[in-house]
């Protein structure tokens, strides 16, 4: 390496410095630089600081290092850094360039932790208007795993690492919540690697390490003949109309109960016999629009009398202002004299799929798509929503005739 000179301004002092030269320099109107040979200097400006600097070129270009301020980084050290860089340039490194991958490295090490990335990642998910609900259990899932991951490097961790949260959950025999926690570890990764702070997501190879959880359906009525029965439990409900209202709309339009337990009035359009479930609150993130018969537009009329001066629909009797509880309908069924094992509120979509399909008048994907189930094929689903919405709403009042014929049994 040619040695470099330094020109502006003019340093005027030639001798290798020493502490107490340092010590002595005194600024005046303008940057005075003072070498100590070999492209080192110190810079002593106006206000007083004394700055180090390195002077080299690479790839043809001037190029001025900062080796940080005076009496922070002193003589002896400067000197180390000094030949530092040089050791770099010889074996065709630029000194700067690799003081910013330094920095990285150390910025990756103590800022970029599994803790950082996954509170980035559930802002994100707030931002985007994920559920409240699952917003909730996915910041749980993540304070398990950060008991273990949060105050590690996301680039030092390895699928070891990984398995001893997922280990803790699982052999308390919750196999469903460590498939899920390994799913949002995942997810975190994921989104450090789409970030770039990460290289890869060391929970790929874990996808047959944990013990796969068994498989339980939710209860469901999907005999025909019992089914009526319960149709007629309901109808004869004597409890509070609120109740009995979100049980018989459940039967008439089979939505998923939080989508009817958190319902608000204005997602309702009674003239034009339509529910717009918004996007915030269905399981996919997509707007719903469902088709209301007749019997659940009269059900909404007469509930309207009594909670339409209030936000929700279904109105908790306990707490006014706010919305049934979540146990509400599922009290209710089991005081009907149904067991938990036998139907829940979530079943009545089980009952009305089987029996829809079962009547053979309806076009599977029209039922598919009234459930607002989504299959693989982004184009077929939105295809299918719009092009069986004519047949929905046929559907809606035969699916009502037949609840109202159980009924009269």
């Amino acid at each position: 390496m040619v040695p470099l000179r330094v020109t502006s301004p003019r340093p005027y002092h030639t001798m290798p410095l020493t502490d107490l030269k340092i010590r002595s320099l005194k600024p005046d109107g303008k940057p005075r630089r003072y070498t100590d040979g070999g492209n080192l200097f110190i810079e002593v400006r106006p206000n007083g600081s004394k700055l180090w600097r390195f002077a080299y070129k690479f790839d043809g270009k001037q190029k001025l290092m900062a080796l940080g301020t005076y009496p922070e980084i002193s003589l002896a050290r400067a000197r180390e850094k000094r030949a530092e860089a040089r050791a770099l340039l010889i074996e065709g490194i630029d000194p700067m360039q690799q003081a910013k991958v330094n920095k990285l490295e150390r910025q990756a090490l103590t800022e970029h932790t599994f803790s950082a990335i996954a509170a980035e990642l559930l802002d994100k998910n707030r931002r985007e208007g994920l559920a409240g609900a699952t917003l909730s259990k996915k910041s749980w899932l993540v304070g398990i795993a950060n008991a273990d991951l949060g105050d590690l490097p996301v680039t030092q961790i390895k699928p070891t690492h990984v398995l001893v949260p997922l280990r803790k959950v699982e052999s308390e025999g919750n196999y469903e919540t460590a498939r899920r926690l390994r799913a949002v570890i995942s997810q975190v990764f994921r989104y450090a690697v789409a970030t770039a702070r990460a290289e890869h997501d060391p929970t790929a190879g874990l996808r047959g390490a944990l013990i796969a959880p068994k498989v339980t359906h939710r209860p469901a009525i999907v005999d025909r003949e019992k089914f009526a029965g319960l149709i007629r439990s309901i109808w004869a409900y004597d409890g509070a109309i609120e109740t009995k209202a979100g049980l018989q709309l459940m039967a008439l339009l089979y939505p998923r109960p939080g989508e009817l337990r958190l319902s608000t009035w204005g997602e309702f359009d009674l003239r034009k016999r339509t529910w717009t479930i918004p996007a915030a609150r269905t399981k996919m993130r997509r707007e719903h629009k469902k088709p209301l018969s007749g019997a659940a537009v009269e059900i909404l009329k007469r509930l309207h009398a009594v909670t339409g001066h209030e936000p929700y629909v279904l109105v908790s009797q306990l707490s006014r202002g706010k919305p049934i509880s979540e146990n509400t309908l599922n009290g209710s069924l089991r005081r009907l004299g149904y067991a938990k094992e036998e139907m829940t509120s979530h079943g009545f979509r089980a009952s009305a799929s089987s029996l829809l399909n079962e009547s053979g008048k309806w076009h599977p994907d029209a039922i598919e798509a009234e459930l607002a189930h989504m299959g693989a094929d982004q184009i077929r689903k939105a295809y299918h929503r719009a092009t069986y919405w004519d047949q929905r709403v046929e559907m809606a009042d035969w699916w009502a005739g037949e609840v109202l014929r159980f009924a009269r049994l």
